[in-house]
């Protein structure tokens, strides 16, 4: 779906292909679009995503509630027998049967598309239902993406080192999905250290400051969320919860180069943001910027202390070529640190 994402991007005008919140925002758009114009909106997103998106689909564009016809482009990541990322292998084999089980009609996207897409068209139109069409990995021809430029000293990769660097030996960090926790398991390797101190999150995108807060609740150790801007946008509401309810051992570190880079590079309005006034509003009462590894290293000073803090660095987009995977499973690594925090705690 990455290359469909970037020729998308590249060809449409951002008001006819917006770059939503969140999968189930992508559903309220495409039904408010066909309540005023007639038309049929379409939403594109990774059966991951699909999770995000059940309830609006159910309570909103079913055919036994509004019935809102809305075409889905699913990408089918975990496709049984095609070898693929631990988030991805229970999706992939729910995916068809959940589609079922809400009774969407689907079709698997082939190389004769246009056939479907006239099934897909005749369908909405003729029950007034969201119908899909399934696509299996690798099924569009490679497109590149042109990322944004800036001159912006750090990639996210260098600003995580600085972080590592920075931070106690004995604190927590919890990493959102994607390149950021890929990162910090192979700054980690790099540095000659083990896994027990991190929680990296492997799916599971905006929920992050949520894990955090509640590993922070369970613990007296610092708890270092480091979050992404498209994470950050997905469920802003669980921040509130987290400065409400934080003790001084809760910091959150938000990541934002404006773009959802694991996933290809679509843009994010972050940049667009002042997020700095939006996390005060959100109950932080201590919020520091960095651009720098000296500005990171001062404010983490700062932080280290001080209730309901957090942390904006702004990065440049980039990462490795040869930036790997992580090379323990989600249950090691959710073992070790649970092992790690029982000890440290008797």
């Amino acid at each position: 779906m990455n290359d469909f994402c970037a020729c998308l991007s590249d060809s449409k005008e951002s008001y006819r292909n917006i770059i939503a919140a969140n999968e189930g925002n992508a559903i309220g758009l495409a039904a408010g679009y066909y309540l005023s114009t007639g038309f049929y909106g379409a939403a594109y997103f990774q059966n991951s995503g699909l999770g995000n998106a059940v309830n609006p689909l159910l309570s909103l564009a079913d055919k036994d509630v509004y019935g809102i016809p809305m075409l889905l482009i699913i990408g089918w990541r975990g496709e049984p027998g095609i070898p693929d990322e631990p988030q991805h292998v229970k999706q992939g084999e729910v995916t068809i049967p959940l589609l079922e089980t809400m009774g969407i009609p689907y079709q698997i996207l082939e190389d004769d598309f246009e056939p479907q897409l006239d099934w897909c068209a005749d369908y909405m139109a003729k029950y007034s239902s969201p119908v899909a069409l399934v696509v299996k990995k690798g099924a569009f021809a490679p497109y590149p993406f042109e990322k944004q430029k800036d001159d912006l000293p750090l990639t996210r990769e260098n600003a995580l080192e600085v972080i590592l660097n920075t931070i106690d030996a004995d604190d927590l960090v919890v990493a959102t999905t994607g390149k950021t926790a890929r990162e910090i398991f192979e700054l980690r390797v790099k540095r000659g250290e083990g896994h027990e101190n991190d929680f990296l999150t492997v799916g599971s995108m905006g929920h992050t400051a949520s894990i955090a807060l509640g590993l922070a609740m369970g613990t007296e150790k610092n708890v270092y969320c480091i979050d992404g801007d498209g994470s950050f946008l997905m469920h802003m509401g669980s921040l509130a919860t987290a400065a409400d309810l934080a003790d001084t051992n809760f910091k959150y570190i938000l990541n934002n180069n404006g773009a959802h880079e694991s996933v290809g590079g679509q843009p994010t309005i972050a940049r667009k943001l002042d997020i700095e006034s939006i996390l005060k509003g959100l109950g932080f009462s201590a919020v520091f910027s960095a651009e720098t590894s000296d500005e990171i290293e001062c404010a983490l000073s700062e932080m280290s202390n001080l209730p309901k803090s957090a942390l904006i660095l702004e990065t440049r987009q980039g990462s490795r070529k040869d930036l790997g995977r992580p090379t323990e499973s989600p249950q090691q690594n959710k073992v070790a640190l649970m092992k790690n925090i029982r000890e440290k705690a008797s």
